[in-house]
Order: structure tokens, then C-alpha cells, then sequence
């Protein structure tokens, strides 16, 4: 049941040699999987860059170009996030949230992604390590779910996680390289019937 969310894929391609090294040292003298997956989580959240946040004129998707770059948009860091995880033996998947982006767009909705991680004491917990600023505060407290945003009207979660990221993410990540290009391209996700029809799949 676990084994798909412990799975190397082209995106969360966690046995590049620089990813495997990052796990390794990020779980270095930890015992517990509660304990490596929060300095994996405060890694991604504080020392990867988000790119909008930076303006950051690239764009990236693999794992392993998010740690060598030091920069990616919310759904790059949980790429990188769901890899360190899972080459720590630490199930984790993804979930969206579908919000507004309006500091970007005026009148635009965008996915957003985080993370799902298991842990053995409290079972699926959501964390969102798309970095902090003025009005945002994300952090690892399970059982507390402390996530960057708090919904407004107009805004959901979409319903369930997932072991590969949705395809629209990945297309949107692989085909805009720039700030500008992505801010007017963000991925949506108007019609959320068209879920399982997007889905990201490597098999």
C-alpha cells in the first residue's frame, strides 16, 4: 500500500547522487522518521529558494535540479521535499490546494502544491514547504497542520494525494523557463472532474 509513495520516478528522482547525499546528511544522528522529516521539511521550506517569491528567472521540476539550483516554485520545492523523504525510507506524496494568486495576476487561481509525509505516530500529516515571508508561516508540528495559507472564499483542497505529481504541473514546470512566463501561465484546475485525467502517471 506504502510502496508507490517510497518510488523513484523522473521527477522525485531521489538516486541522483547529490539528492542521496542531501537525505543522508539531513537524517545524519536522527532516530525517528518524525525527527528526519522535519529538518527535510525545514531544509526545503528555508534554505530552496521559492522562485516567485525571488523572481527567480528559472524554472524547475526534478528533484534533483531544485537542490542544485537552490530555487523552484511550491510545486518544484515539493518535488525536492517528497524525494529527501523517500531516500530516507519516508512515505510521502502530494496534495494541491487550488488558490488565488492574485499579488501575481489580478483575478487568477492557480494550484498550489505541498506535501503529505507518513508518520509512524500520527499517520499522514500535510506540511507545505514553500518557504516563509511577511504572512506566511509554515512549520512541521504534528499533530498541527500549519500550512502557508489558511483558505479564503473562493479556494479548496483538492481532495486526496497523490504518488506522482499531477501532469499539468509537470507540463507547466518543463515548458515556461522564466518568471514572467510562468506567472502568465500559472497551471488551474477549474474542473476538478478532470482530476483523474491529469494525473501524473511514470508507468
Amino acid at each position: 500500500m506504502m510502496q508507490k509513495y517510497l518510488m523513484q520516478s523522473d521527477i522525485v528522482d531521489f538516486r541522483n547522487e547529490a539528492v542521496r547525499e542531501c537525505a543522508a546528511e539531513l537524517a545524519r544522528n536522527l532516530r525517528s522518521d518524525t525527527e528526519i522529516a522535519r529538518n527535510c521539511f525545514e531544509f526545503v521550506r528555508d534554505e530552496i529558494r521559492h522562485s516567485g517569491d525571488f523572481k527567480d528567472n528559472i524554472t524547475t521540476c526534478r528533484a534533483s535540479e531544485v537542490l542544485e539550483y537552490a530555487t523552484g516554485w511550491c510545486y518544484a520545492k515539493s518535488h525536492l521535499l517528497a524525494a529527501l523523504l523517500r531516500a530516507n525510507g519516508i512515505p510521502a506524496a502530494f496534495c494541491y490546494q487550488r488558490l488565488k494568486c492574485f499579488e501575481y495576476r489580478k483575478e487568477t487561481y492557480c494550484l498550489h502544491g505541498l506535501n503529505a509525509v507518513y508518520l509512524k505516530d500520527f499517520g499522514w500529516y500535510r506540511v507545505d514547504a514553500r518557504g516563509n515571508k511577511k504572512g506566511v508561516d509554515a512549520r512541521f508540528d504534528p499533530p498541527n497542520e500549519l500550512l502557508a495559507f489558511e483558505l479564503e472564499a473562493g479556494e479548496s483542497d483538492i481532495a486526496g494525494i497523490y504518488s506522482e505529481p499531477l501532469k499539468i504541473i509537470v507540463d507547466t514546470l518543463r515548458r515556461y523557463g522564466s518568471y514572467t512566463e510562468m506567472i502568465d501561465h500559472f497551471p488551474d484546475l477549474p474542473d476538478k472532474t478532470l482530476l483523474k485525467q491529469i494525473y501524473y502517471r511514470t508507468d
